[in-house]
């Protein structure tokens, strides 16, 4: 399973790609490790938890984005990501956040994509604005988005 996009592929973080992310001494925080405990508990969350974002040009693992679980009972799920800083600026977040984006709503199990975002996180704002999400809620700190089928 994996998604392509024109610049990238975005594969679900498994155990089989602990040896890649180790070789090219990929750290971009706590997120694949947490998700990779949760995969052994759960095999289902495979497709509902960090999925590794590589580069086609060079095969470099970027950053790694995903959902922060399995949808709810109104069928939403959380869309998150970061990007290793030296790939900031350059459309590659926007490209795999909306593909994740797609990818989810296409599925019987999403009708709502949601993701916040600190209200000072400019780079993340323009994320967001530019998949077309829809702001629904802010506060003195967070602001809250959606996306959804209908």
């Amino acid at each position: 399973m994996k998604i392509e996009t024109n610049r990238l592929k975005i594969i679900p973080c498994t155990n089989d790609l602990i040896q890649v992310i180790d070789s090219q001494n990929y750290d971009n925080g706590p997120e694949i490790a947490n998700h990779l405990k949760e995969l052994e508990d759960d095999p289902t969350l495979l497709t509902w938890g960090s999925w590794v974002v590589i580069r086609k040009s060079d095969d470099l693992i970027i950053g790694d984005a995903g959902f922060k679980g399995k949808s709810n009972s109104k069928k939403e799920v959380e869309v998150g990501y970061g990007l290793l800083e030296q790939y900031w600026n350059m459309g590659y977040a926007t490209e795999a956040v909306e593909a994740l984006i797609q990818w989810a709503l296409k599925t019987t199990a999403v009708d709502k994509v949601v993701a916040e975002t600190e209200v000072d996180n400019i780079g993340s704002i323009r994320v967001l604005e530019k998949v077309k999400m829809k702001k629904t809620k802010e506060t003195d700190s967070m602001i809250y988005w959606e996306s959804s089928k209908y």
